[in-house]
């Protein structure tokens, strides 16, 4: 059976559901939960998208997260993608900011959480190709295409979070 998705009005309130292929071939907007996770010496975990997923396949993002399911909590939410994708769970979550992302293939309301986890990391095949914890200067350098490698990012971790994340110095 195909998932449900949320879907939010412009207010940022849940105001339906509907099946997330009708989702993204209408560009319907929904919700997604994003968690940024940080080691104690205050790395971030970076990972590489797989290359069968439907948005941004093979792209590198900052942070683990999806879709906000029908009568899901976004709180819910991003746990269940935080041990969906990386194996980590039992974290606190810290509300770090909601703001909202539109362009050509996705438009949702981001809820955007942060925790620390000095534990293992296990990927989701399905989902993750690779990943690493990354110092926030070397993560910034990459995001911002400096340097000789520059990372293909996910543009809407990018327009969601990454000021919040240049604001953590590096």
């Amino acid at each position: 059976m195909e998932e449900m998705l949320a879907l939010y009005g412009e207010d940022g309130r849940p105001c339906g559901e509907a099946p997330r292929s009708q989702v993204r071939a209408e560009n319907l907007r929904h919700a997604a939960a994003a968690v940024v996770v940080r080691n104690p010496v205050g790395e971030v975990y970076v990972h590489r998208r797989t290359a069968t997923k439907d948005v941004y396949p093979g792209m590198y993002d900052f942070a683990a997260g999806g879709c906000v399911l029908a009568g899901e909590d976004p709180v819910a939410a991003a746990r269940r993608e935080l041990a969906e994708e990386l194996g980590i769970d039992g974290v606190d979550l810290v509300p770090l900011l909601s703001s909202s992302y539109a362009d050509r293939v996705t438009r949702y309301v981001a809820f955007v959480f942060e925790t620390r986890w000095d534990g293992p990391v296990v990927h989701q095949p399905e989902e993750v190709a690779w990943g690493g914890w990354l110092p926030v200067g070397d993560l910034l350098a990459h995001l911002d295409g400096r340097g000789d490698d520059p990372w293909p990012f996910v543009p809407d971790s990018i327009a969601c979070a990454g000021d919040w994340l240049r604001g953590q110095g590096g």
